[in-house]
């Protein structure tokens, strides 16, 4: 799989809309259809694509070395971004990366899904540094 388009996205991912009310301090991540967030989002997807993620925060997904590995080689479509003020994973923001340099996200000041350049993230203060990328042991090296 080289890359995944907009029309790959089912309709119903481009409904939803960020749960305003959503406390990124809550101990526990809600479902999506109980706290649409941009974790929740990315998981979806991923579900869609016939993959499973358990439903970690954005630093226990950077810390996770089971469900998931770093990505050190090149970006893959389905590889999970992640972007933040600094460098720490606690509260960062997460996107699903799609190919050619393009990544799907849910975000509060955007309120709907978005498809961006990779490099539009770093643009903004609140995700101007890349924290980093994981990738699912279940998708592995096989794309």
């Amino acid at each position: 799989m080289k890359t995944l388009s907009a029309d790959m996205i089912p309709d119903h991912f481009w409904r939803i809309r960020y749960d305003q009310q959503h406390d990124p301090d809550s101990p526990t991540l809600p479902s999506l259809s109980e706290s649409p967030n941009c974790q929740n989002f990315a998981y979806a997807l991923l579900k869609h694509f016939g993959f499973d993620v358990y439903p970690f925060r954005s630093s226990n997904l950077w810390e996770d070395a089971t469900e998931t590995c770093l990505v050190s080689d090149e970006l893959r479509p389905l590889d999970l971004l992640l972007f933040n003020r600094t460098e720490n994973p606690w509260g960062a923001h997460v996107a699903l990366y799609l190919g050619d340099d393009q990544a799907i996200h849910l975000s509060k000041k955007q309120s709907a899904p978005v498809i961006w350049p990779v490099a539009q993230f770093l643009e903004l203060p609140e995700y101007r540094t890349f924290v980093g990328a994981k990738r699912l042991r279940q998708i592995g090296v096989g794309l």
